[in-house]
């Protein structure tokens, strides 16, 4: 059984973390907020002061932090993995981060004599819990295949996507995607509320039909019910948001409809809601968090 490292353990990386445990591999964790790692100390991984004594410890390590800064520094910084023993060994970031970053991580891996994947996953929070997650991954292909099992421990939908930061471009796709489901979700139900509907009634309906996808069904009920706990929070949204429009300018593409979505995933941070769940979107309509009464 392989040695994993994990270096991340928030909303969703603490869940995988478990997934590894319980399948009986040995993990070694780190956690830029130490405390964080207790809950996982207490099940069985061993803990690790810095990435690089991660790095030193595993034979495969994954990487799943906050934004692409944070990336760097796990790789780069002066306690980072490439200051580690990494010859031989496998570097797998899920972070969503940028597709030029996961080019960088991978050409100083290669001189390192190391495999380097990007495999940024969707399927938030129950994903995470469920082992069902959806892993994009790119890098070189033979790596990706050596990797299956491990990858089945925490994703359902593995799929190998090209060379590196292909991963990461998927995700943007992804993304981009998820940006028109939920400003539609929201609006839905900003609507049919404000038509006097039978709010519930409705999301039955309609996600029977042909407006039925992942967050319709898994992000409105939380809404009715007031929770704004964070599956994927709203300040990291916003990071890829930022990510898949300036990676379409590149591109030399105009997305006018993430666009939108950005700048209201934006206006929600800046209100305050960054530590929220993307379900709170709904917030910059009913800023209680619960629907109003319709006047209808």
């Amino acid at each position: 059984m392989k040695k994993i490292g994990f270096i991340g353990l928030g909303v969703m990386g603490g869940s995988i973390v478990k997934h590894f445990l319980k399948h009986g591999y040995e993990v070694f964790v780190y956690n830029r907020t130490q405390a964080k790692a207790a809950p996982y100390l207490a099940i069985g991984a061993k803990g690790c002061a810095t990435p690089t004594e991660v790095a030193n410890a595993s034979e495969i390590i994954f990487t799943m932090v906050g934004f692409p800064q944070d990336v760097e520094e796990v790789y780069f910084g002066s306690h980072g993995i490439f200051q580690g023993d990494v010859a031989g060994k496998y570097l797998v970031d899920l972070t969503t981060s940028t597709p030029s970053l996961a080019q960088k991580i991978f050409v100083k891996g290669v001189e390192r004599f190391a495999h380097v994947l990007d495999a940024p996953v969707s399927g938030g929070d129950l994903g995470a819990q469920k082992g069902t997650l959806t892993i994009m991954v790119g890098g070189i292909e033979e790596d990706y295949a050596a990797l299956q099992k491990e990858f089945a421990v925490f994703g359902k939908t593995i799929n190998y996507q090209g060379v590196a930061g292909s991963g990461q471009h998927t995700k943007m796709a992804n993304q981009i995607m998820i940006a028109g489901t939920m400003t539609g979700m929201t609006e839905l139900l900003v609507y049919a509320n404000a038509a006097g509907l039978d709010v519930e009634k409705v999301l039955a309906t309609v996600g029977g039909g042909s407006a039925a996808n992942w967050s319709l069904s898994n992000y409105a009920p939380r809404i009715l019910q007031g929770d704004y706990t964070p599956g994927f929070f709203v300040k990291h949204f916003v990071k890829d948001l930022k990510i898949a429009l300036e990676e379409a300018k590149k591109l030399g593409l105009d997305l006018p409809a993430t666009a939108q979505a950005e700048a209201l995933y934006e206006k929600l941070e800046n209100e305050g809601y960054g530590n929220d769940g993307t379900q709170s979107l709904i917030k910059l309509y009913w800023p209680e968090g619960i629907a109003p009464v319709s006047k209808k």
